[in-house]
């Protein structure tokens, strides 16, 4: 197995530090509802951490919550609530997201505001050894002192001068120094310090809290290309300075973004699609098969032609897992080769474009097998397995349709037409039906119908 590390810009060969893999991905801060954007990373590192386990991998999946931060502090002030009532409504709908799109729930969900005390004793080390210093109540880590500063991003630290989300400050030693602990201003939740009354910096919660439960190197760090700097970058030097301990992480991983008109999706833009409102118009499958169709390092377009072109897809698999066999002695249709096909291709740096790829194909032979009257269901149990690997569930959604006794009336109609050879009424029947968005399916067993999607 390969893996394209960001800190070395090329594919390495997959070694974890021991039996476990420990695995951190950055999570959300919950200050308002989930978008396609946190689904696509949420589903990328799921489809990573299914695929280690398929391999034979334990795993460990640490996944934090920045459940303190400017956003949420200016969101709750808006709201008239605490910090803590707003953080936990859209936690709680995170989960019920992420629950409807088969996402797997980590081993560990630390929350920022519960690692306070340890982010205290981490800050004043970070003092005590040099690499960092407090200024009227704020403390910043000392970016000059770090061991190659910019690694991450591949840029030299005077160049990331101009870069975003830098935290202007005339006083700081350096412009690119950054806060590892806030003094309180007005309004603003606080803890009692060594520095006086305050908060975590941002980028320090991360390092705290995957050290906790991960320990001093991490085999994976995942998160979208957009926290390569700073936030990645601040995790490495502070994370390293701490323990002493290099590498933070063996492999860094990051997803591309997503897009709408070649334009990143952003709050700011306005151009954001919640995950509540996908989940009122796609199944989970369709929008896992839009994610992972492309691969997880490129950027993705959103359009509503390409989801509905991924209904029409996992409708596709669907009916291959769920295609009765004839009966008959066939010869077994031999799926050995598309799993060899899926397995290398996940192998290879977790191509799942490959991947879903081979799912089409072992389900468009099926079908063929099918009709040609070969045992199937050994293949279709191959099928479920590898679309599993990817979280697809491959279940037909059940919809109330108030028709649906008329229907099996026309279905039973068109039957006895076709045995008594009246083939052009029953042909009306079928493509009536079919502009009402009824499909017939006729085999050997009689002629099942669905409603399409």
């Amino acid at each position: 197995m390969k893996i394209y590390n960001t800190l070395s810009g090329q594919k390495e060969d997959f070694v974890p530090g021991g039996e476990e893999v420990k695995m951190y991905v950055c999570g959300v801060t919950p200050y308002d509802s989930c978008h396609i954007g946190h689904a696509m990373s949420y589903i990328i590192f799921d489809m990573v951490r299914r695929y280690l386990a398929f391999s034979g991998y334990k795993v460990k999946y640490v996944q934090n919550f920045t459940d303190i931060d400017d956003k949420i502090i200016a969101r709750a002030n808006e709201r008239g609530i605490s910090t803590r009532d707003m953080a936990d409504e859209f936690i709680k709908e995170y989960f019920e997201d992420m629950d409807a799109l088969n996402i797997m729930r980590a081993d560990v969900y630390p929350y920022a505001t519960e690692m306070v005390p340890d982010i205290i004793h981490v800050v004043q080390t970070l003092i005590e050894k040099g690499f960092a210093y407090e200024l009227d109540g704020d403390v910043y880590f000392r970016v000059q002192k770090a061991d190659n500063y910019g690694k991450l991003s591949g840029r030299n630290p005077d160049d990331l001068r101009a870069g975003s989300r830098i935290e202007v400050c005339e006083a700081k030693e350096y412009a690119l120094d950054f806060a590892i602990w806030k003094a309180a201003k007005p309004g603003e939740p606080r803890w009692e310090s060594p520095w006086g009354m305050g908060r975590p910096g941002w980028h320090i919660e991360c390092s705290v809290m995957s050290q906790k439960y991960l320990g001093n190197t991490l085999d994976i760090h995942g998160g979208g290309q957009d926290l390569v700097f700073p936030h990645h970058e601040n995790e490495i030097a502070q994370s390293e300075a701490y323990t002493g301990t290099i590498p933070f992480v063996k492999y860094w991983m990051h997803n591309g973004l997503l897009q709408m008109d070649q334009e990143k999706m952003s709050k700011s833009l306005g151009n954001l699609v919640t995950v509540k409102e996908l989940r009122q118009q796609v199944s989970a499958d369709a929008l896992r098969l839009f994610v992972l169709s492309s691969h997880y390092r490129s950027p993705l377009t959103f359009s509503d032609e390409g989801l509905a072109a991924m209904e029409r897809g996992a409708d596709r698999l669907i009916r291959a897992v769920q295609l009765e066999e004839n009966e008959g002695n066939g010869t077994p249709l031999d799926a050995e080769p598309y799993r060899q096909r899926f397995t290398a291709a996940m192998d290879d740096d977790f191509n799942s474009a490959q991947a879903v790829a081979t799912l089409f194909d072992l389900a468009r032979e099926i079908n063929k097998a099918g009709e040609e009257g070969a045992q199937i269901v050994g293949a279709q149990n191959t099928l479920r397995e590898l679309a599993g690997v990817l979280g697809l569930k491959l279940e037909a959604i059940q919809k109330e349709f108030a028709a649906g006794p008329f229907v099996d009336l026309l279905v039973d109609i068109r039957t006895q037409l076709r045995t008594a050879k009246q083939f052009q009424l029953s042909d009306v029947i079928r493509d009536r039906l079919t502009e009402l968005g009824i499909a017939l399916e006729d085999s050997p067993q009689g002629t099942k119908w669905r409603q399409e999607r």
